[in-house]
């Protein structure tokens, strides 16, 4: 939250606000548990307040102590009228009790997230209304917690978080995910979580305390999903989203917001790995936060002033012009769109048509003592985001296919998965699947990757073992995206059994899972024929559909940079407009400076640029200038901030 804030547009006018204000209460308290551990908790208040308040609470495991600094609870509390709490989850830093890894924050015997949400609100000091907010591991807390559905709970602000542990942060197509969960566990001093893991990898019901897609009916409050395409919990986020928003409880049902962006796991990181899309700061959306709590802590306004879904569609990074790059909003996720099969064939192609009879597989040997490296991707503690795999593709047990240069763009949205039909000589191995972006000199970047465990490709918590040399079709999702695949490129798949080492390696021994010391090498055998098609399935939009999603409303998008210096640039998504479209810029008196008078019924956005002058020429000062779409009785508005 410290990070957010700090990178927010409205830093300047928030540490104006905020300057000089240090006198807030503090209270530090041990707060009880249901079973009598007791929490460290340290609760904010204003130092003068009129109202009784609401809360927003922030349970973490990484120490309440560094979780804020004294401006911005200042700001918080005595200028915007919130109480803070911050608490240390069981077992962490000042807290009572074992750390339980989120199993005491949701629905089990111990709630924890319900108490302390329940205590909150029967304080004097409070209106009954309590919000929960973070991002990764603070994140989770808040999703838990609504799953227990304490009755004073409001609402969540999510970001980064994952919605299932098992399936989204433990194991993903039944492989452990060694980088991530190992990673993370040593680096907080919970290495001896590890074994737990290694001896529940079957998905059975001792995750069920840390799975919310198992009771998206519990959960009574509106939740703001924020997310990253290049994320490691991408697909449970997105899943929380469509969860809640079709099957929540009374208070949920219909009430979600999704945001999406092409970001890594630290979303305000200005690069997606290797490279950078145009007008997609995370930034630009701290006043969305805001509102959001706003709305569902104070009743400040009856909706929400953004839609129920914002995705960033990605392009070629270095077209800022180009089909993609571009925000696109929507009511529901995903898009409508038409499952594309893209086949395997022979001689490396990607092909729509399927392959023909009799076309020879593909072979390879995986080497579990030589696997193939990670190179970016979904990754805590690795090198993250869209990273070129030319190195990797380069190796002989990796095998690579590729359609020809597109003649026009490819736009998909949703989720992507491979069907591939193999053998392996082995009683058990692993399947590795990439999807790559080639750009015209050459570039394979990473859009997404996946693994499947063989043991494990019909069920998660069934172990079915193969049959040497037997073909078998073999599901990797590779979870869900949005990009254009622009005109020039190509679209690439490639195939391999490692990605070491984001997964842990599998030894091709059908050995007890994690304690199998000896390693063996396997022959892999890919099929691409008429009776074993393999295929790379992708989402695809008609591009008339990626306009019809941005002709449904009348919008503003961010404008970006905000805040500017010498000229931004302000998207505009005209809708069906209901008469004259103009966009206007204002200042703190009222006054007119710039007028656009804009075309109408145009597909997709209009990008406005403004130097920051009046229509005189004269520049205009620093500031916070307001926005302002009009077409007939529609209106909507933005703040934009100078700063020269």
């Amino acid at each position: 939250m410290r990070k957010l804030i700090r990178k927010s547009p409205l830093l300047p006018l928030l540490l104006a606000a905020a300057a000089g204000l240090n006198a807030f209460d503090k209270q530090t308290v041990m707060m009880p548990m249901r079973d009598g551990v007791r929490l460290a908790t340290d609760i904010y208040r204003p130092s003068v307040s009129v109202d009784l308040l609401p809360c927003v609470l922030v349970r973490t495991p990484y120490g309440r102590k560094i979780g804020m600094e004294a401006w911005m609870l200042s700001l918080l509390t005595d200028v915007m009228q919130y109480a803070v709490v911050l608490q240390d989850t069981r077992g962490r830093h000042g807290s009572e009790g074992v750390d339980s890894l989120y199993f005491s924050d949701g629905w089990g015997a111990v709630r924890d997230g319900y108490d302390t949400v329940e205590w909150l609100a029967a304080r004097s000091w409070s209106n009954g209304r309590v919000g929960m907010f973070g991002a990764s591991a603070l994140g989770i807390t808040g999703i838990l917690a609504a799953g227990a559905a304490p009755p004073h709970l409001s609402c969540v602000v999510a970001i980064v978080a994952a919605s299932n542990l098992y399936g989204d942060a433990i194991f993903y197509g039944g492989e452990y995910q060694n980088a991530l969960v190992s990673g993370w566990l040593e680096e907080t001093g919970n290495e001896d979580l590890i074994p737990f893991f290694r001896n529940h990898h079957d998905g059975g019901p001792e995750y069920d305390r840390v799975n919310l897609t198992a009771r998206f009916d519990s959960v009574r409050v509106p939740v703001f999903h924020i997310g990253g395409w290049h994320d490691i919990f991408i697909q449970g986020t997105l899943n929380a989203f469509t969860g809640l928003q079709a099957s929540g409880g009374p208070g949920a049902l219909g009430n979600q917001a999704l945001l999406v962006g092409p970001w890594v796991h630290d979303i305000l990181d200005e690069n997606c790995g290797e490279l950078s899309f145009p007008g997609s700061g995370a930034e630009a959306f701290i006043d969305d936060i805001v509102n959001w709590f706003e709305v569902w802590l104070k009743g400040r306004s009856g909706r929400v002033p953004f839609p129920a879904v914002r995705y960033y569609l990605m392009g070629d990074a270095e077209q800022a012009e180009g089909p993609g790059n571009r925000w696109i909003s929507g009511s529901a996720w995903p898009p409508e769109s038409e499952t594309t099969s893209y086949y395997l064939s022979e001689g490396g192609r990607l092909a729509t048509a399927p392959p023909l009879p009799g076309e020879p597989p593909d072979v390879f040997n995986f080497d579990p003592s030589d696997p193939v490296p990670t190179l970016g991707g979904r990754n805590l503690n690795l090198p993250a985001g869209s990273r070129d795999q030319r190195p990797a593709e380069s190796r002989t047990d990796v095998l690579v296919y590729e359609t020809e240069i597109l003649d026009d763009s490819v736009v998909i949205a949703g989720r992507v998965v491979v069907r591939l039909w193999a053998s392996s000589d082995g009683p058990d191995t692993d399947f590795t699947a990439k999807l790559c972006d080639v750009y015209p000199d050459g570039r394979s970047m990473l859009v997404a990757d996946g693994i499947v465990q063989a043991r494990h490709r019909n069920s998660l918590t069934v172990e079915e073992f193969l049959t040497p040399g037997e073909p078998e079709r073999f599901t990797i999702d590779l979870w869900s995206t949005a990009l254009v695949f622009a005109a020039g490129h190509r679209i690439r798949l490639s195939v391999s059994s490692s990605n070491w080492p984001r997964f842990s390696v599998n030894p091709n021994t059908g050995g007890p899972f994690g304690a199998d010391e000896t390693k063996r090498v396997a022959r892999q055998t890919v099929y691409h024929d008429a009776s074993r098609p393999s295929s790379l399935e992708l989402p695809v939009l008609r591009p008339a559909g990626v306009r019809d999603e941005t002709l449904r409303r009348f919008a503003l998008g961010p404008n970006y940079p905000n805040p500017f210096n010498s000229s931004t640039v302000i998207p505009v998504y005209p809708g069906a407009s209901a008469g004259p479209l103009g966009l206007e810029i204002i200042d703190a008196f009222g006054r007119r400076l710039r007028f656009w008078r804009l075309r109408d019924g145009v597909a997709g956005a209009q990008l406005i640029r403004w130097d920051g002058r009046d229509e005189s020429g004269r520049d205009a000062p620093s500031g916070v200038y307001v926005v302002r779409l009009r077409s007939g009785r529609s209106v909507e508005t933005a703040k934009i901030i100078r700063l020269r």
